[in-house]
């Protein structure tokens, strides 16, 4: 299967209060197109700082991004340069209240993607916006809704929709069912399940919580202090994990009948 993207040697480093510290050190991995890649790892793992390099809304120290055969530069890009490669690469974040707008209806931010990316092309229609949020599991009536109206997971599946009006190759999906409670959760992962089948989108998903990676990753990274310590299929990782820090992530994972312990004063 040919590869949509392919991350080589990434490494960022920061500078904060005078000194400097690596975020991400020497990751590399494939995305096959129409594949679905998990990258999983605790807070200050390094996995987001990854995916907004490969977003563009970072730029790398070292390391190579390629997209579809293609070079990618990680610094300074022109507005043109963006506007394609949005239609490349989307990403939807952990909360849709600080990527939604919250003046705009549903169905106008959607709307407003699809005629930023038309080339021309006359302005969208009801029919298209329409078609959107149905594939996303919303009706019409849900886009005359602004944000402030709607619940979590109809917010994140609005996100979805606009992430899609541009018609992106790979999604990138930065702890997009993270805020959301598990029955929720559940309704959003079969519906990027879906998607996928429906569409051909490839997925970068970004989790700190193994529970949720098995339904919609084929494969499985797993960071810790910005490195790669286990790789490979999911449910290879996920049954057979070789490291002890993937082993103490899936022990942090709740199962039924978990009751949280009672601290001792």
């Amino acid at each position: 299967m040919t590869d949509l993207l392919t991350v080589t040697g990434l490494r960022k480093k920061f500078a904060a209060r005078g000194e400097e510290f690596t975020a991400v050190d020497d990751v590399s991995f494939r995305i096959p197109a129409g594949g679905s890649l998990a990258v999983v790892g605790q807070s200050g793992s390094g996995k987001t700082t990854c995916a907004r390099i490969i977003a563009g809304l970072e730029s790398a120290t070292e390391g190579t991004v390629e997209f579809a055969g293609e070079h990618r530069s990680t610094g300074r890009i022109d507005r043109a340069e963006r506007k394609r490669r949005a239609r490349q690469v989307q990403m939807v974040f952990q909360d849709p209240n600080s990527s939604l707008d919250p003046r705009q209806t549903a169905a106008s931010a959607i709307a407003e993607v699809l005629d930023e990316h038309r080339e021309g092309a006359p302005r969208a229609t009801e029919a298209q916006v329409a078609e959107l949020l149905e594939q996303v599991g919303l009706d019409e009536r849900t886009g005359r809704c602004r944000p402030r109206a709607l619940s979590g997971g109809q917010r994140q599946r609005v996100a979805i929709a606009r992430a899609l009006a541009a018609r992106p190759q790979l999604l990138i999906l930065d702890e997009a069912v993270a805020a959301l409670d598990v029955s929720v959760q559940a309704q959003v992962l079969n519906l990027l399940d879906d998607l996928r089948r429906d569409t051909g989108v490839a997925y970068l998903f970004v989790s700190h919580d193994l529970g949720v990676v098995r339904q919609i990753s084929d494969d499985c990274v797993v960071m810790h202090e910005g490195r790669i310590v286990e790789s490979g299929p999911t449910a290879q990782v996920l049954d057979h994990p070789q490291r002890d820090y993937t082993r103490r992530l899936l022990d942090a994972v709740p199962r039924a009948g978990w009751k949280p312990g009672r601290q001792r004063a």
